[in-house]
């Protein structure tokens, strides 16, 4: 995703709370009741009927919003409904829809059902979820021949109403993928503006980190790249081990993958293996993640047996893609940065020419 300067980077996690998932219940407003009345006036004391129709009711809608990161305020809040349309002599008001905003890349699924009725993916997007009902019709739609004088209004349609899940599958660029300890947090605070939690335990990183990447450039402008950080994986992630499913499904929608291989063999691990069960993981999860561009990235070469790591790994995997970095030193993280907006721009104009109507 390559955004101008001027667009709100939003999609730094706040600290605190991280919700990429919830259930809502959620009703749109009913209409107004339709009223009776009649005129009267100083020379008309018998005037015919002139009730008003109710107003109708509000929408649930749902608003893309790209300086939204999660669900928090629909985990504590579950419930929410449009305003109701009002009864009058006249026409009633309208009801005001309730606007909920959502992170881009939610999918919404009805629980009736189990299917995707909604998905959010651009900012300002505007789905109307659940519609409003209909105001109820004044006496003086019944007025006929027969009866000029009717006694009868029609009560508001009830909004319609339903449970949803909402799921957060988020929207960037690039996702880092890799088990723990692996360096992914690391990198992500050296080439993004995010700041995630780093130390020399497992599993530092507990929800997906979203990093901005930014490139300047005195002719071109100042473009970025998103960047997931997915917390580490561990074997049978696949099988939601280590809530697999709720940190792979943050990847479904980048434009390339970076499995980073600690090189240095830490904590007595082959990255050779590594590797090996990251692609595993991945196939059983979603076969399509390997038809993804992906790219290999040998962290911790700053370690003197990095070196020889790196020559077995390169024997196994002859036509991998790799970059030699060290998150300790910075070294090769400059390289990194321009593979990364290079392939990523690659990727984009492929999947413009392809979605382009043929002439």
């Amino acid at each position: 995703m390559l955004t101008p300067l001027g667009k709100p980077a939003a999609f730094c996690i706040v600290a605190g709370m991280f919700v990429d998932e919830c259930t809502v219940k959620l009703a749109a407003g009913d209409g107004g009741r339709g009223c009776i009345g009649f005129r009267r006036e100083k020379y008309e004391p018998w005037g015919g009927p002139n009730g008003g129709d109710g107003g109708r009711g509000g929408d649930v809608v749902l608003l893309g919003d790209v300086n939204t990161n999660n669900l928090v305020d629909y985990k504590f809040q579950p419930h929410w409904r449009g305003e109701h349309g009002q009864g009058a002599d006249c026409h009633g008001k309208d009801g005001e829809p309730r606007v909920m905003r959502m992170p881009l890349g939610t999918v919404v699924t009805d629980l009736a059902t189990g299917k995707p009725v909604a998905e959010i993916v651009a900012d300002g997007q505007r789905i109307v979820l659940c519609k409003g009902g209909n105001g109820g019709w004044g006496n003086t739609h019944f007025k006929t021949s027969t009866n000029r004088a009717p006694r009868r209004a029609n009560a508001g349609q009830i909004g319609a109403a339903g449970e949803y899940r909402l799921v957060l599958k988020s929207i960037a660029d690039v996702g880092l993928v890799g088990f723990p300890n692996a360096g992914k947090s690391s990198l992500t605070g050296r080439i993004t503006k995010a700041h995630p939690k780093t130390a020399a335990y497992p599993f530092t990183t507990l929800h997906p980190q979203i990093g901005v990447i930014d490139y300047s450039d005195e002719v071109k402008g100042t473009k970025r790249l998103l960047l997931a950080d997915v917390p580490g994986l561990i074997e049978g992630a696949h099988e939601n081990r280590g809530l697999g499913h709720r940190f792979l499904r943050h990847i479904e929608r980048c434009a390339l993958l970076i499995f980073i291989v600690d090189m240095a063999a830490t904590d007595a691990r082959d990255p050779r293996d590594d590797y090996k069960h990251l692609l595993h993981e991945l196939e059983l999860y979603d076969s399509a993640l390997l038809e993804k561009p992906r790219l290999v990235v040998a962290n911790k070469m700053d370690v003197p047996e990095a070196a020889a790591q790196l020559v077995k790994f390169k024997k196994r995997y002859k036509t991998v893609d790799l970059v030699e970095i060290s998150c300790l030193t910075g070294v090769g993280l400059e390289k990194l940065k321009k593979e990364l907006l290079k392939r990523v721009a690659k990727f984009r104009r492929k999947e413009k020419a392809s979605l382009a109507p043929e002439a």
